[in-house]
């Protein structure tokens, strides 16, 4: 193995644009994060829809983390390909901004795009999901990816079979 070989350097292992749109559009889960009063980092598992470069997402306006949003709109996401039928380990984190909406016309544009994505294929279910959901507390998180880190485990699988060979 090439001694000049190094696993901690883990930059060179990026995700293309196009792998990174793939992910997205694989996945229907992340990891939203974001800080508590204390500035502690908290995050939780939600579903979201990716259109018109953001990331919707759905929450009671009774969840804590909608203050703190409101309060620092400073966030995170996470999506790993974990479970959605992907050939390799992908992952991305975004940092950026986020703010809370509670507006009619986007809550309704949102759970039925939502609804659709989670529920594909059963109207009824979709309708049923949209109708569960349609409360006056529902807000909806817009989050705007500000900075990318994405990582290819497949290139760094042919990195390490390259340094082996040498």
């Amino acid at each position: 193995m090439d001694s000049s070989f190094n696993y901690d350097d883990v930059s060179h292992y990026t995700l293309e644009e196009k792998d990174e749109q793939a992910l997205i559009d694989a996945q229907n889960e992340c990891t939203f994060m974001w800080s508590t009063k204390d500035g502690w980092p908290v995050g939780v598992i939600m579903s979201y829809v990716f259109d018109q470069g953001y990331f919707w997402l759905s929450v009671s306006s009774l969840r804590v983390r909608v203050q703190a949003v409101a309060r620092e709109p400073r966030t995170s996401i996470s999506i790993t390909s974990k479970g959605c039928g992907m050939e390799a380990p992908l992952s991305l984190t975004y940092k950026g901004t986020c703010e809370v909406l509670s507006d009619q016309e986007t809550v309704g544009w949102f759970l039925p795009a939502l609804a659709k994505r989670l529920r594909a294929g059963d109207e009824q279910a979709q309708k049923e999901f949209v109708r569960l959901n349609n409360t006056p507390n529902r807000r909806v998180l817009k989050f705007k990816p500000t900075k990318k880190i994405g990582f290819d485990s497949r290139k760094m699988r042919q990195a390490t079979q390259d340094a082996e060979e040498r």
